[in-house]
């Protein structure tokens, strides 16, 4: 019983050991570093602004939500009814999509970032950095103080920051896959490959737990 116990835990051990490692690597990660910080939380300025309800004067059939936004200094609307969701002026007009300047001007205003460069991404990717995000949007192309690349991606609507992606949010990223052994997605934490490693892990524990309270008689 004590041979094929030890068999059981030796084999198991040499066959998982790398994903044991890769999970441990990457918790240690997630452990000395705060998500805010990840998620670039710190270039982001908070801002307030009025909203006079007086000022929105139309009438809208069977709104499920409303929500009032600042886009460039100016609010606006987005209304959730039956029949889609739509971004609204003051007056009642449809908002359109913001130019590549608007997009420049709002990360300027509403981030500590120097915005340099923008694109309008409307294509899916696996495992981008704008995945979970409505499309199309902006990529803001930016820089920190100390000069490393920062995407900023917004609403092309409404001008809302919707993620701030930084070297350190890939790296984070990266980690997230191996942790949840989803390297192309790094979305799916009920992958059947998580699943057959957890229990081989669980069975190697348990091995190494029988083997260290086995007391050898001969």
């Amino acid at each position: 019983m004590k041979f094929a116990v030890r068999k059981i835990h030796k084999y198991l051990s040499f066959f998982i050991s790398i994903q044991l490692l890769l999970w441990t690597v990457s918790g240690i990660y997630f452990a000395f570093n705060k998500i805010e910080q990840i998620r670039g939380e710190q270039y982001r300025v908070q801002t307030n602004f009025p909203v006079n309800l007086a000022d929105f004067n139309f009438s809208i059939p069977d709104p499920s939500s409303i929500e009032f936004l600042n886009r460039n200094d100016e609010t606006i609307l987005f209304v959730k009814a039956r029949n889609g969701a739509n971004y609204y002026f003051k007056s009642g007009e449809k908002v359109p999509m913001l130019d590549v300047n608007e997009a420049i001007s709002i990360v300027k205003k509403n981030t500590k970032l120097e915005p340099k460069s923008a694109e309008i991404v409307d294509k899916p990717e696996a495992g981008s950095e704008f995945r979970g995000r409505t499309l199309p949007l902006y990529r803001v192309v930016s820089e920190n103080q100390m000069g490393e690349e920062i995407n900023v991606y917004l609403n092309i609507y409404s001008g809302e920051i919707l993620a701030i992606r930084s070297a350190a949010w890939r790296l984070w990223d990266l980690m997230w896959g191996f942790h949840i052994m989803d390297w192309q997605e790094r979305k799916n934490i009920d992958n059947l490959l998580l699943k057959i490693f957890s229990i081989l892990a669980l069975i190697s524990s348990l091995t190494g737990i029988l083997l260290f309270f086995k007391v050898d008689n001969r």
